[in-house]
């Protein structure tokens, strides 16, 4: 049997149809456009989200017996607001995780309702890109839209609800809209109470591999599917990848080092650290998370190479760099503010040590370097929770770098490893269509039988030992530049 994995990202959309064993028998990807309305702004259009996944759909499965397709799952962008009206027509775009239109709602609930309240009714504090923010800011702005509202969905949520007409979520995505009881997974009254919505606008709540409904039969029969594919609940793009990169039970770790980058721990126990620097959130397999995420990753060597050094050589410009553990050059990753473990948008990039003798390739090797030390602030505050990190997977654009891979495994000290596919949010969709399928009894046991590991980074002593003295150093100069920053704008 075939199992398809629905990953919706911010400019486009991966599909990828799998069989049992997680072979990837198909693949393809549509973009759609991203919405600037003005400064700060990001939004998206629910239905071209539609018209892409269902084109893609049958463009996926053409050639192949698609009456072989058992189940459909999905990863997604989390955060973004998606609302519809007693018709079900959405009302207005999609307001994206990445909007930051909400600092004066974020201000609202963190200092006027207050991180001790938000803390205890949702194991989280409030966000800029998260959803309850938004929500509040849709009821002071648009008064008239917000009287519409019938339905709260996140993006995933709202292709599930085309292909099936179920309205639901999971607990992993609906973890990340400030509205979710994480530890008991149940909608807080009390945040609904906040936002001015009654509970009933909000989504069913099912367990990621849970089957929430079979797509509809008039859509089954366009796309020459069985009239019992089954639908599950999906994840939150980043519990997605964890799934796809094997990340579940106790204690194990995934670093994306994408656009924006994050650290990932699962967990079988519920945690949350004392100044809620990372997220608290209900993982894909059942148990719960802890994730720290950056909003520069990756991203910023991007913009190094791009906009600052001109060169596409990415690999030729980091093959010059020799001396790790011994730069003079430091470089804060902090292009688009921080989330963790600073909550503050108006943190900024910052290079400090600079001298007559500083070079091109020390700048280079600052970049890397700045954002290994800023995954290790997170991995961090995990180990403060007594979580024995010694190992972690990696994945994203940036993990193609053994440059960069070994930068980090020497940064956190710790095993640093590459799994054999590359696919991460839509394989880990996928799985979790098996499970949901009943291919496998548990997502471990899934994870356990597809999930191979392709190479292994270890930490070098010495090199751990430099690195340590250099994130000693690295950790003086945002508390130095943090005043200055709001001065900025």
């Amino acid at each position: 049997m075939y199992y398809i994995g629905v990953d919706l990202g911010t400019s486009a959309v991966k599909l990828i149809m799998a069989d049992r064993d997680g072979h990837i028998i198909s693949s393809l990807t549509k973009e759609y456009p991203l919405c600037f309305p003005h400064p700060g702004w990001s939004e998206q259009n629910p239905e071209d989200w539609k018209t892409a996944v269902f084109d893609g759909l049958t463009e996926l499965v053409d050639g192949f017996d698609a009456s072989k397709v058992a189940g459909i799952s999905f990863g997604g962008q989390m955060h973004g607001l998606v609302v519809l009206d007693e018709k079900d027509e959405v009302i207005r775009p999609a307001i994206l995780w990445n909007d930051g239109r909400t600092q004066k709602e974020t201000d609202y609930l963190n200092n006027v309702i207050g991180k001790d309240v938000l803390s205890a009714e949702t194991a989280n504090i409030a966000f800029a890109g998260f959803t309850a923010p938004k929500i509040l800011w849709m009821k002071e702005n648009e008064p008239e839209n917000f009287a519409k509202i019938k339905k709260i969905m996140l993006p995933k949520d709202y292709i599930a609800y085309c292909l099936t007409g179920v309205f639901s979520t999971d607990y992993s995505d609906a973890s990340g809209m400030l509205l979710l009881d994480v530890k008991n997974k149940k909608w807080s009254a009390k945040m609904c109470e906040i936002c001015g919505i009654e509970p009933t606008v909000l989504p069913g709540l099912y367990e990621s591999y849970e089957v929430t409904g079979t797509v509809k039969a008039e859509i089954a029969e366009k796309l020459r599917f069985t009239d019992s594919v089954k639908v599950c609940a999906g994840a939150g793009d980043n519990a997605a990848a964890a799934i796809g990169t094997g990340v579940v039970g106790n204690g194990g770790c995934n670093i994306s080092l994408g656009t924006s980058g994050t650290v990932f721990i699962s967990s079988e126990e519920f945690k949350v650290d004392e100044n809620n620097a990372l997220h608290s959130f209900d993982h894909a397999d059942g148990n719960y998370h802890l994730m720290g995420c950056m909003l520069s990753a990756a991203s910023c060597n991007k913009w190094w190479m791009d906009e600052i050094v001109k060169t596409k050589d990415y690999a030729g410009e980091q093959a010059k760099i020799k001396n790790l553990g011994e730069n003079h050059v430091f470089f804060l990753p902090y292009l688009m503010g921080e989330r963790s473990p600073h909550n503050n948008p108006d943190a900024r990039a910052t290079f400090i040590g600079l001298t007559m003798d500083s070079t091109r390739e020390d700048m280079t090797q600052a970049v890397l370097e700045g954002v290994a030390f800023g995954l290790r602030d997170s991995v961090e505050i995990a180990r403060g929770l007594g979580i024995p990190l010694t190992k972690t997977r990696i994945c994203g654009g940036g993990a193609k770098s053994p440059l960069w891979r070994k930068i980090i495994t020497n940064v956190l000290n710790m095993e640093v490893e590459r799994i054999t596919s590359e696919e991460g949010p839509g394989l880990g969709a996928a799985i979790l269509a098996m499970v949901g399928c009943k291919e496998y009894g548990s997502v471990k046991e899934a994870v356990e039988s597809i999930v191979k590991v392709l190479d292994t980074e270890r930490p070098d002593p010495e090199l751990v030992s430099k690195y340590e003295e250099q994130y000693r150093k690295f950790k003086l100069i945002y508390p130095a530049c943090e005043p200055i920053f709001g001065k900025m704008k």
